[in-house]
């Protein structure tokens, strides 16, 4: 069983009869804890002061929280000045940092009938052409600047209506134009003037929401926005994969944060403050506690716990068919980091928040900077709805990115059907291939750049066909190879090449005839790989564990780390010689990991066990050099972090 150091602590000032309100959690030094605080919980903060007091006294005998965003308005409800002054000044009082938020949300259903904005959809915006709604706006930024130096906008501050006025006012514009023109200048109007007119010192953070993939039909724009805003901040709920219809994957919760640093990086005005996660949508705690892992993992400064009431609900544990197993996050170990506290009653969200969270702090100050395979997504693209997800799912580590990287920059360039939407995609392409790096791009947008010029590059064809593909294989020659497993009738689309001019190296077949499932083109001083994404991203969980350790070994060329591993298994890699490994699957799972031979074995961060290495078995085709092999054994949705030495 791990050990806790913090665990132990509060259990030590347990056993000397140090109560709950004395023995709260050590801060983490690694990151800063924020909780979010809604209209509604607010104003009755105001009218129940016990019950402010016996919540907080509950949620920071759990969790060291070190902020609270105060909100100030949401679904048609602005708060008090009286009451937001209430809940500053008690938290004040306790040595919190206060800032305020603010949730651009409709009223909606809550309007009543009358309402033009009743039935309009799950979610309504404000509707930012209404003269009555733009007003109000401008009075929500003005009254939260006058009681805050910060503020959050949660991540309603987009536009979905299509009322008369937003018709009329849309003209001749696609949906998508109209709204990211008009929410650039409500940022500037509305919110960023009015409040920096109210207060100097007003430093106003945009949220931006967990579906980036469709953000510019709604006006959210992270190209602008960014630079328009004092910083912004990180949507990583992604809750349960399969119960949902936004294709969220597990490995989003990280990979998101990684995206918007450098969306941050390159505004050169803002930073990514922090990532969100709330208690919704998870069948298991695991899952919960994944999604704050994962924020974490990504290095990212603070981590915000939504909402305040939920952190005192009953954490909802779910049905663990591995509830056995030294996994992670147990249940026995929930229990005493209640307990050392002397917390009465069943375990609550905040209580698994920090005992979630002190367990990925112990291992983060060993961690570098994140690092994996660059994948280039201009600003405004679409396609392939969160695909580098889904490969990160399979442990290709991947790094998205708002521009094209340099040849010194990355050696390998992921390009998925996104890439279309840069009009200098094929030349930017050849220039890198030129210069000696590998370009990996997906079928489907080999299927849009046809016609476009990558036919200078390469002459090979969509062809629109689907094959239904029971069989799968690896290897150079016509025909040879070795197997690789069966399936039962993956979709996947054919690719028409030229034999000697392109080679599959992973291919599969179709009841005896052929499909590329990774095509190699060598062109200049690089070579251009075609990846081929079954027809349901999903399948790609479903290929056997040797064709993802193919795909592995050719896209992660020169990564220092590569995994032999079952699909829902990540890996999370950083650049000082430390990484990750984390199984989103239910039961326990051997990994076989490979690193340069200059390394004789593993440290595991949290516990100090060492793992040696052996030489790793040469592939049987090609040369590489000598790698080292190490084998070890990951618990059901747990994480493990190591350092190469």
């Amino acid at each position: 069983m791990r050990l806790y150091p913090r665990l132990i602590v509060l259990a030590l000032l347990a056993s000397l009869g140090i109560s709950s309100r004395a023995a709260a959690p050590p801060p983490h030094d690694q990151f800063k804890v924020a909780v979010y605080i809604p209209v509604f919980q607010v104003e009755r903060m105001m009218k129940e002061p016990a019950y402010l007091k016996e919540s907080w006294a509950e949620i920071s005998s759990q969790v060291r929280v070190d902020k609270v965003y105060i909100e100030t308005y949401r679904s048609g409800t602005v708060t008090s000045d009286a009451a937001l002054e209430n809940a500053k000044a008690f938290f004040k009082s306790q040595g919190i940092e206060t800032a305020g938020g603010i949730a651009y949300v409709g009223a909606g259903d809550n309007a009543g009938s009358d309402s033009p904005d009743a039935g309009e959809g799950q979610f309504i915006s404000m509707c930012y052409t209404d003269p009555a709604q733009r007003d109000l706006v401008k009075r929500v930024a003005e009254l939260t600047a006058r009681h805050f130096d910060e503020i959050m906008l949660d991540d309603f501050f987009f536009s979905n209506t299509k009322r008369d006025s937003d018709i009329a006012a849309r003209g001749s514009q696609s949906w998508t134009a109209f709204r990211l023109k008009l929410m650039a200048d409500v940022s500037r109007d509305l919110v960023l003037g009015p409040a920096r007119d109210v207060n100097p010192h007003a430093k106003v953070i945009i949220k931006f929401p967990n579906w980036y993939e469709h953000f510019p039909a709604n006006g959210y724009d992270l190209d602008v926005e960014p630079k328009l805003y004092d910083g912004i901040y990180t949507g990583t709920e992604t809750r349960d994969p399969e119960d949902n219809d936004q294709h969220l994957q597990q490995y989003e919760s990280y990979e998101i944060v990684r995206y918007f640093d450098n969306v941050a990086a390159d505004s050169k005005h803002s930073a990514n403050r922090g990532g969100w996660v709330d208690t919704y949508d998870a069948r298991t705690i695991d899952r919960y506690a994944e999604q704050l892992w994962d924020t974490m993992l990504a290095k990212t400064p603070q981590i915000m716990l939504f909402q305040y009431s939920d952190m005192t609900q009953p954490a909802h544990i779910g049905n663990r068919s591995w509830a056995g197993l030294p996994t992670t996050f147990t249940t026995d170990g929930l229990d005493k980091w209640r307990s050392a506290t002397s917390a009465s009653g069943k375990p609550s969200f905040a209580s698994a928040a920090g005992y979630a969270l002190d367990q990925v702090n112990t291992v983060l100050g060993k961690l570098g900077k994140p690092i994996g395979i660059a994948s280039y997504k201009p600003y405004q693209s679409t396609g392939e709805d969160f695909l580098q997800n889904y490969l990160g799912m399979i442990g290709i580590p991947i790094e998205i990115r708002p521009t094209f990287p340099t040849a010194t920059e990355a050696h390998t360039v992921l390009l998925t059907e996104q890439a279309k939407a840069d009009p200098e995609i094929v030349a930017k392409i050849r220039t890198h291939l030129e210069k000696g790096g590998n370009v990996v791009i997906t079928a489907n947008l080999l299927k849009a750049l046809e016609g476009h010029g990558i036919e200078s590059i390469a002459e090979l064809h969509h062809t629109g066909n689907v094959l239904r593909v029971d069989h799968w294989w690896s290897g150079y020659d016509s025909g040879a190879g070795f197997s690789l497993g069966d399936t039962n009738g993956i979709l996947v689309p054919e690719i028409q090449f030229q034999t000697n001019d392109a080679w599959p190296i992973v291919r599969g077949t179709a009841n005896g005839r052929g499909a590329p499932l990774l095509l190699m083109d060598k062109f200049s001083k690089g070579i251009l790989y075609v990846l081929v994404v079954p027809e349901n991203a999903t399948d790609l969980y479903s290929l056997p564990q040797p064709v993802l350790a193919q795909l592995r070994q050719y896209l992660m060329v020169g990564f220092p780390v590569q995994m032999d591993a079952p699909a829902r298994v990540s890996l999370f890699a950083y650049d000082n010689s430390s990484f990750v490994v984390e199984s989103f699957v239910d039961a326990p799972e051997i990994v076989n990991l490979s690193t340069p031979a200059t390394t004789t074995h593993l440290r595991n961060i949290a516990t100090g066990e060492v793992i040696d290495g052996k030489p790793a078995p040469k592939p049987r085709f090609g040369r590489a050099p000598q790698r080292t092999q190490f084998t070890f054994t990951v618990q059901p949705h747990s994480f493990i972090a190591f350092s190469l030495e």
